[in-house]
């Protein structure tokens, strides 16, 4: 896939940019500030060839706060469809939970740790560019830990752990060895999930849905 790619570190930014190449993708273009990454997105629209995903870090010049978060939620406000992955090394919460509700998915936040497991930093990739959703399982418990009260008051400790569970798109059988549960035991815990949160069987991926609940309610 062709990536835009916005970090302002130069020696990360040629590292992770090798990175993406080795995992066979390329680099369209690159940015140093987030003016920087909405003027090389504006290019490369205006060109009839934007990119299949933008990633982004969340702290980014001019400010060095939450500029480059700030500006693919901007690119997302033109750009509805447009996939977006950041990733940082500290949780804008504000920022975070506008991102992670927008309403078209092919959005992800991931934690700089997490890029170093390869494979999984591959997968949120695809998954994310295809239109899906990542969301970084420390993001999750540190939104979880601030919760206000909302659709997810009903929720047990167990069912929020497993909620945080399903959010780093582990399976039931993972959840269950993570959690030292039986198979039977977590498919109980993400039925109730389900069903305390008003997830019908027929709502597509309703594993990320149930987060996203959550994060939604959690902004009002």
């Amino acid at each position: 896939m062709r990536l835009l790619f916005a970090e302002d570190s130069a020696l990360l930014r040629e590292a992770l940019t090798a990175l993406l190449e080795r995992l066979g993708h390329t680099v369209a273009a690159t940015a140093g500030t987030a003016p920087e990454l909405l003027e090389e997105f504006s290019r490369l629209d205006d060109a009839g060839e934007p990119p299949d995903l933008v990633l982004t870090d969340v702290r980014m010049p001019p400010s060095n706060r939450d500029d480059g978060l700030r500006a693919v939620l901007d690119i997302r406000a033109r750009h509805p469809h447009q996939p977006v992955l950041v990733l940082s090394q500290y949780i804008a919460d504000t920022y975070a939970r506008e991102l992670l509700t927008l309403p078209e998915g092919a959005i992800g936040y991931l934690l700089k740790d997490r890029v170093n497991r390869v494979r999984d930093f591959a997968a949120a990739l695809d998954t994310v560019a295809m239109g899906g959703t990542v969301i970084d399982p420390d993001v999750v418990q540190h939104l979880l830990s601030g919760a206000r009260p909302g659709p997810l008051d009903g929720l047990t400790p167990r069912e929020r752990e497993v909620l945080a569970l399903m959010a780093d798109g582990r399976s039931n059988a993972n959840i269950a060895a993570a959690l030292t549960l039986t198979d039977a035991a977590v498919s109980k815990h993400i039925g109730n999930i389900f069903a305390k949160l008003g997830l019908g069987p027929i709502e597509d991926n309703r594993r990320v849905r149930a987060v996203l609940t959550y994060l939604q309610a959690s902004r009002a």
